[in-house]
This record gives structure tokens, C-alpha cells and sequence, in this order.
């Protein structure tokens, strides 16, 4: 059943090596053929510059095509899931993402740290290309829009390094590096549009509240411009993602009156909708179609994503899938305490495989029943291949992932509420839950309400990659040694608090083009911990 996969994988090895490239320092200023002032001059010259940005969520081989991680911002949202204790891969030979699991080589001369680092400077970079080629005074209103989207996709990049690289404080590593200088709410340097070589090679790293005000000010921005965006398409951010953004800033700065306020603005504004029992759990459409989401990325069969088979979102992510690197064997499966909280009345549960025995099992629907057979207990199959296409890559994998929908923003509003006023978030919750997850839901009797809201919020984003940002947000413990884990005894590490590998370094090769984060590096927190004994 799985001969197509040996075709695919013929002489590939998996290797976590150094890596050595340019600076992002230097791929801030690129030469181009045109100048800003005739790029912005044109309407059709600023829009393709606007698409360069979806474009760029998946691109390919940002480092190297050698390296199987390097397939885009769906990769970014896979590192940091399995960095969490909500997500688990079966450990094999193929699992590019296992020293990101492991604790291993998060240091500043790793290509694992290059690779996050690169792909989001690149990422800027597009936005501040066209940022920079509009001026606003003279702007017309397609133009404007078109800005208002560059401002909130910089927006959305800043605030993920933000939240990445702030250092914070964890149970094993000082904020007090080996230079004897405190990191502590340090977050990454900010490259401007316009900004000059000179400027960008003496750039510190930026505090937490200087960081907040620079990526509310793109916010604001863009929510004024964005009204005039005349594109509909769902890889374009919208007004109602501005306000999502906002929500997300305000909850990393833990103001819950600006998060909820935002929140629920984004509800009512959103350009998508809850996603049905139906549409979650449809084994052709469900969680590889754009349209219920308020942003989306989305692939066709001519991206060079696509066209490699196996370095894209469907290999990672859809374990039914043929032909991908689940099909090899690093399939990706939910945590099994994590699956255990979660209610067998709730629909939600049926995108993973039960356990052999349990009273699930033969109700999760599969593309392929045999193929189903196969997959491991706990396997994700929330994200299906295009059309349910299990064998053809070129359709299977030209498929859509979500980058925000509007079931965040109502947890957002849940939790916020709850620590304004308690007890009102718990209404919220309870709400949600019984209208659009299941009918039968009620609030457990114990349990710390912020922790019920926000375990339901990673049960419903589950593989989108944003509960990183509430376990580090929120010091939450990731427990994966326990009995009955279905964690790789290697990766069962168990904190108190959130890790200390949630603080990323910032790489060598940056320092050694921007003097102002020589000796402000926050801590390697490779091997800080050792895996949970029975």
C-alpha cells in the first residue's frame, strides 16, 4: 500500500547541520530593476507587489532545498506546535522537526535558528517593499488598500518574532546572558521601510513595549487604509484581520479590555464564518478550503511547493496522504492526555483516530478506510488533502491552511473577559461551545476557568500553530512524560512553567552584521532539560 512513498524518498537522509548564510541585514536592501517611486507610481505595479506577500508564505527553500523543513510559514507553524505539549510526530529517521522537539541544536549556529530567522526577514522585507513605495499622500484608494494589507501582514511577522525571541522567564535559564547583560522582554530589532544600511547594522533589539507601539502603530495604519482594498481574496488580510492582530497584540500584552474589544470586533466584521461539524469533519474539503477562514495560504499545483511532493503543507500535515512524509512515518498525532480531556461528545475528537477500543473507533470517517487502518493511534487527520485526492500530489498537496479564523477571536473574547470579570468568559465558553462543538458541553466542576478556556482553544486550533504563543504567554508547563504517553521517550520533557526553549536565539551570522546584538543574545537552551524518567 505505501510503494509510491519509497519513490519519493529514494536517497534522502534526514541531518541537523551548521549553516552558513548571508545576513538578513544584507537581503533587506535589495537591488531592483525599478525604483520605489515608479513601483508605487503604478497600480499594477504596487499589486504585484502585494501578492509577493502570500507568495511568500510558501516559499521554498529559503536556505536550502536540502533542507526538508524549508517549505514556508506552514513550516514556522509546525515548529513551533511541535515545541508545545499539544502535538507529537512518531519518532523516525524522516522527522525533519525533531531536534526542534528534542531540545537539540536551538543555538546561534544551528540552521535550524538560520531558518526561522531568514524566512521571516525575507518575509518583512516584501511588506516594507511595498510600504515603502506608497506614499500615502498621493495614494489613490485601490493603492491605499493595498498598503493597509503590507502594514498588517508586517504586522503579523513582527508580532510572531516578538513573541518568539522575547525573552521571558523560564524554569531552568536566567535572563542574565553569558556577556552579564539582562535579555529580559528584549525582542528583535525593527527594520523599517527607508531604513539605511548604517541604521540596520547598529540596531538593537527592541524592548517589548517599544516593539507593542511599533506593531499597533502598523495596526492602526492599516485599519484606515485597508477600507479601500478592493481585492477579496482570503490570502489578502482584510479589516477583519487587522482587528484579529489586534486582538492577538493586545492578549501578548495582557490588555484583556483591548483583546476582547478587538475580538469581538473581528467577530463581527469577519469575512468567514464557525466552521460546521460538516465542514470540519468532511473528509474531501475539510481544513483544505479557504473560504470559512478570515486569512488563508493556499498553493496550486504550479508552486514550487507543490511541485517537490513532499515539502509542503499535505506531506507534514494530512496523514491520508499517500505520498508525503506522514506516509513515511513522521505522522503527526495529537497528545494522548490531551485527546483524554477532550469530550467524547464533542465532534472535535473525531479528527483524530481513536485508540483500539475505544467507544470513538468506529465512528472517525477516512478518506481510505485501509489506509486509516494504518495510522497510528492519536493520528491528526483534521487536515485533509485537496479534494481528498490521497495518491496525486499535484492535487493533494495544492491545498489551503488557515492563518486565522474566527473561532480564535471567540476564545480571545472568552478568555479576556474572564480576567476582567470572572465568571463572564466562563458564559462565553460555554456558549461557543454548546452552539457550534457540542451540544452537550458544560463547564467542569474544579477546574481554573482561564485553563478550561484556553484548553479549548487548543483543542480548536490544534496543528495551526499559534498554542505556542499561550503556553509562553500564559508560563504554561508542558508535560509530555507521563503514563500512557504517546510521546518519543527522548522528547518527554516536563517543565515547570513555560520552557526555556520557547526564548529563540537570535543567529551568528546576524551579530556579525548588526553590532548591537553582540552580547545581547538571549541563551542557548539546547539540552536544558532531561526526559521525564518512569
Amino acid at each position: 500500500m505505501k510503494t509510491n512513498i519509497t519513490k519519493i524518498f529514494a536517497g534522502m537522509f534526514c541531518a541537523a547541520t551548521l549553516f552558513s548564510t548571508t545576513s538578513c541585514i544584507e537581503e533587506t536592501f535589495p537591488t531592483n530593476a525599478a525604483t520605489e517611486d515608479q513601483l508605487g507610481s503604478s497600480a499594477k505595479a504596487t499589486e504585484a507587489l502585494l501578492w509577493a506577500m502570500p507568495a511568500y508564505v510558501n516559499n521554498h527553500a529559503t536556505l536550502s532545498s536540502d533542507y526538508h523543513f524549508d517549505w514556508g510559514y506552514g513550516s514556522q507553524m509546525h515548529i513551533r506546535d511541535v515545541m508545545t505539549g499539544d502535538m507529537t510526530v512518531v519518532s523516525t529517521g524522516y522527522d525533519w522537526y525533531s531536534t526542534w522537539a528534542n531540545n537539540k541544536n536551538q543555538g546561534e549556529n544551528s540552521a535550524n535558528t538560520q531558518f526561522i530567522w531568514n524566512y521571516y526577514w525575507k518575509f518583512i522585507q516584501t511588506s516594507n517593499n511595498l510600504i515603502a513605495a506608497v506614499d500615502s499622500a498621493s495614494a489613490t484608494p485601490a493603492q491605499l488598500g493595498m498598503l493597509g494589507a503590507a502594514q498588517a501582514y508586517r504586522a503579523l511577522a513582527y508580532l510572531d518574532l516578538a513573541q518568539m525571541y522575547e525573552f521571558l522567564p523560564n524554569d531552568v535559564i536566567e535572563s542574565v546572558n553569558a556577556a552579564g547583560n539582562d535579555v529580559l522582554n528584549l525582542t528583535v530589532p525593527i527594520v523599517r521601510e527607508g531604513m539605511t544600511e548604517e541604521e540596520a547594522r547598529n540596531n538593537p533589539r527592541a524592548t517589548r513595549d517599544a516593539m507593542a507601539a511599533f506593531i499597533l502603530g502598523d495596526l492602526d495604519k492599516a485599519e484606515n487604509n485597508i477600507k479601500t482594498l478592493e481585492i477579496s481574496s482570503k490570502i489578502i488580510p482584510h479589516l477583519d484581520v487587522v482587528y484579529g492582530l489586534k486582538a492577538r497584540c493586545y492578549m501578548w500584552l495582557g490588555d484583556y479590555e483591548n483583546a476582547k474589544n478587538y475580538a469581538r470586533l473581528a467577530i463581527d466584521n469577519n469575512t468567514g464564518h464557525v466552521m460546521s461539524q460538516d465542514e470540519c469533519l468532511n473528509t474531501a474539503s475539510g481544513f483544505n478550503t479557504a473560504t470559512p477562514w478570515m486569512l488563508a495560504s493556499t498553493t496550486q499545483k504550479e508552486d514550487d511547493v507543490v511541485k517537490t511532493g513532499i515539502i509542503n503543507w499535505a506531506s507534514w500535515m494530512s496523514p491520508e496522504a499517500q505520498y508525503g512524509y506522514n506516509a513515511a512515518g513522521a505522522t503527526s498525532m495529537i497528545d494522548a492526555a490531551m485527546y483524554a480531556r477532550l469530550s467524547d461528545t464533542d465532534f472535535r475528537k473525531l479528527m483524530f483516530k481513536a485508540p483500539e477500543g475505544h467507544a470513538l473507533e468506529s465512528k472517525v470517517s477516512y478518506i481510505d478506510a485501509e489506509w486509516g487502518a494504518e495510522l497510528p493511534e492519536y493520528a491528526a487527520i483534521k487536515f485533509r488533502p485537496n479534494e481528498g485526492n490521497t495518491e496525486e500530489y499535484s492535487v493533494g498537496s495544492s491545498t489551503s491552511f488557515p492563518l486565522m479564523r474566527v473561532e480564535e477571536m471567540y476564545f480571545i473574547e472568552a478568555e479576556a473577559a474572564e480576567h476582567i470579570a470572572p465568571g463572564e468568559g466562563a458564559a462565553l465558553l460555554a456558549d461557543f461551545m454548546t452552539t457550534y462543538r457540542d451540544a452537550e458541553y458544560s463547564l467542569p466542576l474544579g477546574v481554573d476557568v482561564i485553563d478550561e478556556i484556553v484548553f479549548q482553544k487548543r483543542v480548536e486550533l490544534w496543528g495551526e500553530g499559534l498554542s505556542f504563543y499561550d503556553y509562553k504567554r500564559l508560563n504554561m508547563s508542558v508535560t509530555r512524560g507521563y503514563e500512557g504517553s504517546n510521546v518519543d521517550a527522548a522528547r518527554q520533557f516536563n517543565t515547570n512553567g513555560r520552557p526555556a526553549w520557547m526564548n529563540f536565539c537570535i543567529v551568528k551570522t546576524e551579530k556579525e552584521n548588526n553590532s548591537a546584538l553582540i552580547d545581547w543574545e538571549n541563551p542557548d537552551p539546547t539540552d536544558a532539560y532531561t526526559p521525564w524518567a518512569q
